[in-house]
């Protein structure tokens, strides 16, 4: 049967990556035999990330959807999900860190049985073609070892910024979540245990993006803190 697919991306002072990214995405998303739209859900840029985003999807189904002051890339995505108009919805970071032709088989898994199918860097066969430097690489594994310790279970990458869902799964799970800066991954992959969505990880192609958003010295710190309270502003 055919469907619609929200693609949400999230933005904050994007104006150098975001053409390049929405070229990419209209390029893939022109081809298919489904329809789409595109929504740029933009954190408070305060450069022309939002002029662009409207000239460049001005004759492609799209929202524009604007945060007058920065809140974190968590309340981005979610402002943008709960706008979705598709009956699936990817969220992808503006960097394309994953091609935005990995959707396919992502796609592929929601029309089979799944609800929740996630981005994974950590499996045998992800192909991480350009890796993060030893120091953020090492981050996130610990990370995400204390986030198995305190929140989800079985699961090896909560971090990557490429998910898509049902939906209904994905309207329940924003409507939740809580928490606005890089967490909110974290919590959004515990909510969907807790509340029995079949969850699958699948292996991506990322490559690192040098220009990450992510400030090594303070969010780790704020990230750790909120993984640790995760369970508890959901009791």
């Amino acid at each position: 049967m055919p469907f619609f697919l929200s693609v949400v991306i999230p933005a904050y002072n994007e104006e150098e990556r975001l053409p390049q990214s929405l070229a990419a995405v209209l390029g893939f998303l022109k081809k298919q035999s489904y329809g789409s739209e595109i929504i740029v859900s933009d954190d408070g840029s305060q450069d022309r990330t939002v002029e662009l985003a409207k000239e460049i999807l001005k004759e492609f189904p799209h929202q524009v959807l604007v945060t007058p002051q920065n809140r974190g890339k968590g309340h981005a995505v979610r402002q943008g999900v709960l706008a979705a108009k598709g009956d699936y919805i990817l969220f992808t970071d503006a960097d394309l860190s994953t091609p935005i032709e990995e959707v396919s088989k992502f796609l592929a898994c929601l029309e089979k049985d799944q609800d929740v199918v996630i981005g994974s860097r950590a499996l045998p066969d992800s192909q991480v073609k350009i890796r993060q430097n030893f120091f953020r690489e090492t981050m996130g594994k610990v990370f995400n070892l204390i986030a198995q310790r305190f929140t989800f279970k079985g699961v090896h990458d909560s971090q990557c910024g490429f998910k898509c869902f049902r939906r209904e799964a994905a309207h329940k799970l924003f409507s939740l979540q809580k928490l606005d800066g890089f967490s909110f991954d974290v919590e959004i992959v515990y909510l969907a245990q807790k509340l029995g969505f079949r969850l699958l990880e699948l292996p991506v192609i990322w490559r690192n993006s040098a220009q990450s958003r992510v400030q090594v010295l303070r969010d780790p710190l704020v990230m750790f803190w909120d993984v640790l309270r995760i369970r508890s502003i959901h009791s």
